[in-house]
């Protein structure tokens, strides 16, 4: 029996002391990579100038500043989000959609095929557009919101009136948008043009960006999860919404696996069509993997820790594959060329296979926030290397990791800023 114990003992010490060190050792590889800090000082330089996209663009837009409302906290002010936050609720359509971005009236520019503008009488300083292939204008905000409102603590900015609606409404009305109008009853999801992955630009035009007589309507796993991050965040901030909107999230979320998920393969499936592909039946879609969309799905906590566990696997395979430096890899297989009109859409360019770390680094996120923290470092890892090498946060990456659009993207700088927090929460716990 003494021996026994004794055994029981030893075990249990060298247990103890084995976990200890190697608590330790994920701390100190935590703690003395600079390139954690030198990334995060970097990030609030990047934001501490403005809300635009980045250099290259004059609008903000809601898809990127739902990336980075958390990081431009650290150096702005409350009112100042919130003004921004306001502008598209001001700009909001009368059927409660919401504008993919803002820009100041007197930059506008009129021009023969390009941005229909939107104009609305509560807000004289700033004209909206939408493009109309994508669905997440009116997600992305709900979840904006609820990012300024756990920030800052201002719970009183849902009461605020702005016209005759307050803020409270005008988000349930932004959901109600995508259930009147985006929602397929067949499938009991929500659709959009055909986009490669989390992509705005639709194959049948040599721009793009809007819906035409020629859109191959599309069901697809990005829209949907990101439909249900922001249904968890609307229940979270509006309580009293619960009764109307968790029926509707449990349904969206269970046809999500049932339609979208190819329990086979182990991926989501590129598209369910609604009129049609626009791609010739020669390509067989369902070899490529959608890496952006499977990123917010795990997001959405529409995948179990084994399935979590499957995609990374394959997501790295991808990477070895096609070469590219990070699992921002939009997609693998690409597209053919010549599948999409517009000309930046060739194979590995922007997003049919472009690297992006602002999806690349949400997935990192995921697998931190899912117990994955050892994989989600070493993923991280040559994102922030990319930005020191190149000085600066580009908009995407070509295959060879070469940096490509704008120079200061601030969702990218946003999402790394939100993944290297997670590591030093880490280090903090620890200590």
């Amino acid at each position: 029996m003494k021996n026994t114990i004794l055994t029981l003992t030893l075990s249990s010490l060298l247990f103890s002391c084995g976990t200890k060190e190697k608590t330790e050792k994920e701390q100190s590889i935590y703690q003395t990579d600079s390139t954690l800090s030198i990334v995060k000082a970097k990030a609030m330089d990047v934001v501490k100038t403005g809300f635009n996209a980045g250099d290259g663009y004059g609008e903000v837009w809601i898809r990127d500043y739902n990336t980075f409302i958390t990081l431009s906290a650290k150096v702005h002010k409350p009112e100042v989000l919130k003004e921004n936050l306001s502008v598209f609720f001001k700009l909001q359509g009368e059927d409660g959609n919401i504008v993919d971005g803002f820009i100041p009236i007197q930059k506008v520019k009129e021009s023969k095929g390009g941005y229909e503008y939107i104009l609305n009488n509560l807000e004289p300083k700033y004209a909206g557009h939408k493009n109309t292939v994508e669905t997440d204008q009116e997600s992305s905000l709900v979840q904006a919101v609820y990012k300024y409102v756990k920030v800052s603590g201002d719970t009183a900015f849902l009461n605020e009136k702005i016209g005759t609606k307050t803020v409270k409404y005008r988000l349930d009305w932004a959901m109600d948008f995508l259930m009147n109008h985006r929602y397929d009853k067949k499938h009991g999801l929500i659709w959009g043009a055909t986009t490669a992955d989390w992509g705005d630009v639709q194959p049948e035009h040599d721009w793009g960006v809007y819906l035409t007589k020629d859109t191959h309507l599309a069901i697809d796993i990005y829209d949907n999860a990101m439909f249900l991050i922001a249904l968890d965040k609307l229940m979270e901030l509006i309580p009293e919404k619960k009764t109307k909107w968790q029926p509707i999230r449990d349904a969206v979320a269970k046809n999500t696996m049932a339609y979208l998920w190819d329990e086979k393969n182990q991926k989501f499936i590129p598209h369910i069509y609604l009129n049609g592909s626009p791609f010739p039946a020669s390509l067989n879609e369902n070899e490529i993997y959608y890496h952006g969309g499977t990123a917010v799905a795990i997001e959405a906590n529409l995948l179990s820790k084994a399935q979590i566990k499957v995609s990374l696997d394959k997501m790295i395979d991808n990477v070895k594959r096609s070469g590219a430096g990070s699992i921002g890899l939009t997609l693998y297989p690409t597209y053919p060329e010549g599948s999409f009109k517009n000309k930046g859409m060739y194979p590995y360019g922007y997003q049919n296979g472009g690297d992006w770390t602002w999806f690349g680094a949400r997935m990192v996120s995921a697998l931190y926030q899912n117990g994955f923290k050892k994989e989600a470092y070493e993923q991280l890892k040559p994102m922030l290397k990319r930005v020191i090498d190149n000085k600066g946060f580009y908009e995407w990456y070509t295959v060879d990791n070469k940096p490509k659009g704008s120079g200061t993207f601030r969702g990218e700088a946003g999402v790394l800023y939100d993944a290297i927090v997670l590591f030093e929460k880490e280090d903090s716990k620890e200590e």
